[in-house]
């Protein structure tokens, strides 16, 4: 099992959400929200409207999230809806917890504050001019900022 960070369209009330509890892609389990300990820029970017995590610590604010232990089958399906290794990289980052709600037998229980490492999707390559648009630091396809995400599919 591994624990992920989702930041974006996978997130509870998201687009992409329901991918995490699609039996046909491996199991997932919500065990809390956290934020990245470090600033990262999560930016909204292509025609699609995509929420991207740039990897560039210190710049952007500290972005907010879910954890979610996944099984192998998941992992490898996140891995290919992320278009790893030609679109995001799956790296580690420290993240402090926010609340937790994870309680499976023999797993370590976080308390809020507590710091821990997860994996992450980021980009690998990105626009130039991606690490001038605006930062945000929750993502909401709905949010104030106007840019609601369109699945390829259907456009």
């Amino acid at each position: 099992m591994t624990w992920v960070f989702v930041y974006g369209t996978l997130k509870k009330g998201q687009p992409n959400n329901y991918r995490m509890f699609d039996s046909n892609n491996g199991k997932a389990e919500y065990l809390g929200s956290a934020f990245t300990t470090q600033k990262y820029p999560l930016v909204i970017a292509t025609e699609f409207n995509i929420p991207f995590l740039l990897n560039i610590p210190g710049q952007g604010h500290r972005v907010h999230g879910e954890i979610y232990k996944v099984d192998d089958q998941m992992l490898k399906f996140l891995d290919d809806f992320e278009s790893v290794p030609t679109l995001y990289q799956r790296m580690v980052v420290q993240l402090e917890v926010k609340e937790w709600v994870g309680k499976t037998e023999g797993e370590e229980m976080l308390s809020p504050g507590s710091i821990t490492e997860v994996s992450v999707y980021t980009t690998t390559t990105y626009e130039p001019d991606w690490p001038s648009l605006p930062c945000y630091e929750s993502y909401d396809s709905e949010g104030a900022h106007g840019l609601k995400y369109n699945k390829e599919e259907n456009l």
